[in-house]
């Protein structure tokens, strides 16, 4: 939550947030700064979409995506309130298909999403590509960090990769032949995060 990306998640911080919201409403002062720092980041939970959408103009039903994890940060299982969660409702009800991989969140992925035609779960990053239109980092994994770019361009139908949590370098990729959108920079410098 400290560095720019796709919003912030998990149990504690966002129940902290609404705490103090509600402690501020019980002595009728307004937590203005507080609320605002809520609603940015359930607008920034939308931002990863709004890229995608306007990369493909609009067009995403068909479209296959492939996600780089789940939890709402590395390490965990834990899905509450994850910002992958927002991106797969928005990219579902834009007809999109999403191909996804976790280190450890998979299971609990299922046990919230369900079975579902729109969602395949697959065995590792590599799988997740095969037959996307663009790959998508939500959660920063160390696995991720340093990955075989050749093959990812190879298995992407366009070379395309949204970066929700800034782990590449956007000039590297863009020298590789990547659209590249990161959060703030690459393409995204001319876009409103």
């Amino acid at each position: 939550f400290i560095y720019p990306g796709a919003g912030y998640g998990g149990s504690c911080f966002p129940k902290d947030v609404h705490a103090l919201i509600r402690s501020g409403e019980e002595i009728g002062y307004d937590a203005e700064l507080v609320r605002a720092v809520n609603s940015v980041n359930e607008r920034q939970k939308q931002v990863l979409f709004d890229k995608i959408s306007r990369h493909f103009g609009g067009q995403l039903k068909g479209r296959t995506i492939a996600l780089w994890g789940l939890a709402f940060k590395p390490n965990t299982d834990d899905m509450r309130e994850a910002a992958s969660l927002v991106l797969m409702q928005a990219l579902w009800a834009a007809g999109a298909t999403v191909r996804a991989y976790d280190p450890q969140a998979m299971a609990e992925t299922r046990r919230i999403c369900g079975e579902r035609a729109d969602l395949l779960m697959c065995s590792s990053a590599d799988a997740a590509l095969d037959g996307a239109d663009a790959l998508v980092v939500v959660t920063e994994w160390q696995e991720f960090r340093s990955p075989d770019f050749e093959r990812i361009r190879a298995a992407l139908s366009a070379p395309v990769i949204f970066d929700g949590r800034n782990i590449y370098d956007p000039k590297q990729l863009e020298r590789l032949g990547f659209a590249y959108y990161g959060i703030g920079r690459g393409r995204s410098a001319f876009t409103r995060d």
